[in-house]
């Protein structure tokens, strides 16, 4: 049973490293057990996005490989609730704390970030902008 790093799924998706890539199959093939969690996708998101430009669809569409694996283990619903709100334009992370502050009795999403509180709006969750 193994937790994976981001960098181990990095080099699973984007092969970038022959030597790492081929470790990293390796690795998660023989684990029982590979755990992902949140913090680790919300990283996996940005390095995709900033570092290699990869297009939101195409991170969506790995995180859900990924997360389809036989052996992968993730926190489902927070996964989901990042996976909402990548797919509706927004980031990942603000997704996965909207929803992890809900969980933890939060009842408002509250950001300066307008554009993260427009999209919450809009998937029909409570978000306020201050300022």
């Amino acid at each position: 049973m193994i937790t994976a790093d981001t960098n181990l799924l990095i080099r699973l998706v984007m092969a970038d490293d022959e030597a790492q890539s081929r470790l990293a199959v390796r690795a998660v093939e023989e684990a029982s057990v590979v755990a992902i969690g949140v913090h680790t996708l919300c990283e996996f998101v940005w390095v995709l996005s900033r570092s290699y430009a990869v297009p939101r669809g195409d991170v969506a569409h790995a995180i859900r490989q990924l997360i389809e694996t036989r052996n992968v283990v993730v926190h489902r619903p927070a996964v989901e609730a990042g996976l909402e709100m990548l797919e509706a334009g927004g980031d990942f992370a603000d997704g996965a704390i909207a929803f992890e502050g809900r969980l933890l009795g939060g009842e408002t999403f509250v950001s300066f970030d307008g554009k993260a509180v427009a999209r919450l709006k809009r998937l029909g969750h409570s978000a306020r902008e201050l300022g």
